[in-house]
């Protein structure tokens, strides 16, 4: 397997053309890879700096998810940090937990973060929404999204074997007359998403919630949203 380096946007849409198969820390396709046989070429954006940087209101898809801290938005930082082992997350990229991994674990922080991913195709560079990206699997570049005014995760406890475990992810922003809250949780594979008009109180809030697709969500999982949002927002009323 050749493995391709491009140092820019331009270099990287030359492998793409060439059918060069985009990988980062490839820890989703190894054994994949080692059963089916390598590709004959393959593509790295470690040493694209489009593709590496990290901020308050950008992360790129190069990025390891061990270098996620304090710059990135809390909510991006606590999915990082609760993906697989320590091994694992000097390794694996945002890129590819987005677009190449079923369990997409930074997805619903992404999506409360209203994030848009910038990505390359074979015509050039474009910005897209998080469900396009999830569906058309681009080789994304970069998300970019405004800072929350505050933001919220919890994981819980999965069983060895088991289901994925429940995700919830939740950001306040600034709006036009006042704040939105997102919401988004992953659900077994499924990741569901909704955002409301901030309320008077976290009830009506919440209430607003149940009208999205949120409230579809079975109780238990409906309980964890409740107890964050009320969480999250109490703590602004009281700021």
């Amino acid at each position: 397997m050749l493995l391709r380096l491009p140092t820019s946007v331009s270099e990287a849409r030359e492998c793409l053309a060439e059918g060069a198969v985009p990988i980062g820390g490839a820890t989703l396709v190894w054994a994949t890879w080692q059963r089916d046989g390598f590709p004959e070429l393959a593509m790295s954006l470690r040493q694209l700096p489009e593709a590496n940087l990290l901020g308050r209101e950008t992360v790129g898809a190069a990025v390891v998810l061990q270098r996620i801290d304090g710059r990135a938005p809390d909510v991006l930082r606590q999915a990082a940090a609760t993906i697989g082992t320590g091994a694992v997350r000097r390794t694996a990229t945002v890129g590819g937990n987005l677009v190449g991994s079923t369990l997409r674990c930074l997805l619903p922080a992404a999506l409360v973060l209203d994030a848009r991913a910038t990505v390359l195709e074979s015509d050039g560079v474009h910005e897209t929404d998080l469900a396009e990206l999830v569906a058309k699997r681009p080789l994304l570049l970069s998300l970019r999204w405004r800072e929350p005014v505050a933001c919220a995760y919890r994981k819980l406890a999965g069983e060895a074997g088991g289901p994925p475990p429940l995700v919830v992810a939740s950001a306040l922003h600034a709006d036009a007359g006042g704040h939105r809250l997102r919401v988004a949780v992953r659900d077994g594979y499924d990741v569901l998403g909704g955002s409301a008009a901030r309320g008077t109180d976290a009830e009506e809030t919440l209430h607003a919630l149940t009208g999205t697709a949120l409230g579809d969500l079975p109780a238990p999982a409906w309980d964890v949203v409740r107890s964050q949002v009320t969480g999250l927002l109490d703590a602004r009323t009281t700021d």
